[in-house]
């Protein structure tokens, strides 16, 4: 079976094992789903995630969920730009996710990065989706 859309496959993965009280999901690995795990990973919205191979030349990747007080510390993780619809922002359009309490995660030239690094490195780029 083919995945028109892998990065809102794992996005669902998180949801629902978040609304599972799982704490850890498997995931299939790419290196997009790799660099936005990262990015969640450094802004503290995961505990870390690690890839192994399942057989040669298949790889999966699992993801530690966290919680805080029994809550899931993600409480809202939605896709932005779709495999229908690419959703691009310049910086200076970008807007704040829940007046900066949240997260944009961009897919840019200079890697995936979260919408406060690009800012920093006053660079645009494709929306991947909002965390918060």
């Amino acid at each position: 079976m083919t995945m028109t859309d892998p990065l809102s496959d794992l996005l669902t993965r998180i949801r629902n094992g978040q609304q599972a009280k799982k704490s850890t999901v498997r995931s299939p690995a790419s290196k997009l789903r790799a660099s936005v795990l990262e990015v969640l990973k450094r802004e503290g919205f995961i505990r870390g995630y690690s890839e192994r191979e399942v057989r040669p030349g298949v790889s999966e990747i699992e993801i530690e969920l966290k919680y805080h007080e029994g809550q899931p510390v993600i409480r809202e993780i939605n896709r932005v730009s779709t495999p229908g619809r690419r959703v691009y922002s310049a910086i200076k359009d970008l807007p704040r996710v829940y007046d900066g309490l949240g997260i944009s995660i961009l897919s840019t030239p200079r890697g995936v990065l979260s919408d406060s690094e690009a800012r920093d490195q006053n660079v645009g780029g494709e929306v991947l989706c909002q965390v918060f």
